[in-house]
């Protein structure tokens, strides 16, 4: 590192700009790590810069300070700071030589009073998100008509109304099982894993209803707890979660198999309308009405048919019958030895054997002459070869 050495005017000793910048902004690359707390102004990132640049100001005097921060930094806190928040920065004092500009070069940002908590939520978001607890693919159809709806709340009178007054009107049949835990302060979010796995328990539950009202981001930490979005996940019974109001989103919200913004907006999620029920009853009563008679009528008409069918049959059967013994009989009458005769011919016997040959008899044997009708006695006068 070249040594800042100035111009020499007599016994004076003089710096050029450069150079006294340059001295200066050295220096201030040997000061300390320190934190400055400002409200954010003059936000600027740009997916193409490598530096974010904003201002942070003192509300209370108006001075200011320039802050600059790597983007994948800046990126990488996913925080969605937004001008005017109040914040903490860490960083190192230091000078844009050529203007002589004093700035800050940040190492990390946090929001004043959350923002360590914040912070940690981002890094047990991520974590959580990498081990799939979050993944759509397991969430899990909430069932059409729950035996019972366990329902897991605070002292909040006023959520536990809406949601009971709301599942109480869409379908009154429906049986609540209530569980009243702690939702804020120490041990909240043991108290809240423990309601959850006795309602999961409870032999009647299909599904589980985890609500509270609105509150500070402190107060709504427990639901944002790991052992809590675990107990959320891997419950057996599907989960709805309604917890603060709709711009909140505490960690057990994306681990739940829906989430519902507010505890009415819960209870129509979990129980059937009645009368869309009854609605839907009476359209289906009516398609099987129509279909019955339907099926009716198409049946009627086949055993009609059928009917005809068996009538006519017997009479078909006996016409095909009675054709076929005709034709035997015909055949029969054509290969009888009694239709030869009836054409002129005639049966020779001797001694009750046929005579097919002159040379099978002898002169003066007697013959049976059988014809049509009637029969003949003669005897061989000659033989004639």
């Amino acid at each position: 590192m070249a040594k800042i050495e100035p111009v020499l005017y007599g016994d004076r000793r003089v710096y050029t700009v450069s150079a006294f910048n340059r001295g200066v902004a050295r220096f201030l690359g040997r000061l300390p790590t320190v934190w400055v707390e400002g409200e954010i102004q003059e936000l600027r990132r740009n997916a193409a810069w490598a530096t974010v640049f904003l201002t942070l100001k003192d509300p209370k005097t108006g001075a200011t300070l320039k802050v600059t921060i790597p983007r994948t930094t800046f990126d990488r806190l996913g925080l969605g700071f937004a001008e005017g928040e109040t914040v903490h920065v860490s960083g190192r004092a230091e000078l844009y030589e050529l203007k002589g500009e004093l700035g800050l070069r940040a190492g990390t940002l946090e929001r004043v009073g959350v923002g360590r908590h914040f912070v940690a939520l981002e890094r047990l978001k991520r974590e959580l998100a990498a081990e799939g607890l979050f993944a759509p693919d397991r969430k899990r159809r909430l069932p059409r008509v729950p035996r019972a709806v366990g329902i897991l709340t605070g002292a909040d009178a006023a959520a536990r109304g809406d949601f009971l007054t709301t599942m109480s009107t869409r379908f009154p049949a429906a049986k609540a099982v209530m569980c009243e835990t702690r939702v804020q302060g120490r041990g909240a979010p043991e108290a809240i894993v423990a309601g959850l796995r006795a309602l999961a328990a409870h032999p009647e539950v299909d599904v589980v209803v985890v609500t509270r009202g609105g509150g500070s981001f402190e107060d709504l930490l427990p639901f944002s707890a790991e052992s809590v979005v675990r107990a959320v996940a891997t419950c057996p019974v599907p989960v709805v979660s309604a917890v603060g109001h709709e711009q909140d989103t505490p960690l057990c919200d994306l681990a739940a198999d829906v989430r519902a913004a507010t505890p009415t907006a819960a209870a129509a999620l979990v129980v059937p309308d009645e009368r869309e029920l009854r609605a839907a009853l009476e359209t289906c009563r009516q398609r099987l009405r129509v279909s019955i008679r339907t099926l009716l009528e198409r049946d009627s008409a086949d055993l009609e048919r059928h009917g005809e069918r068996l009538r006519t049959a017997p009479r078909l059967l006996f016409e095909r019958r009675r054709s076929a013994v005709d034709h035997a009989g015909a055949r029969l009458q054509a290969l009888s030895p009694l239709a030869t005769l009836a054409r002129g011919y005639a049966i020779v016997r001797a001694g009750g054997i046929a005579v097919r040959a002159a040379e099978s008899v002898a002169a003066g044997d007697r013959l049976e002459i059988e014809l049509a009708a009637g029969a003949l006695g003669a005897r061989v006068e000659e033989v004639r070869s």
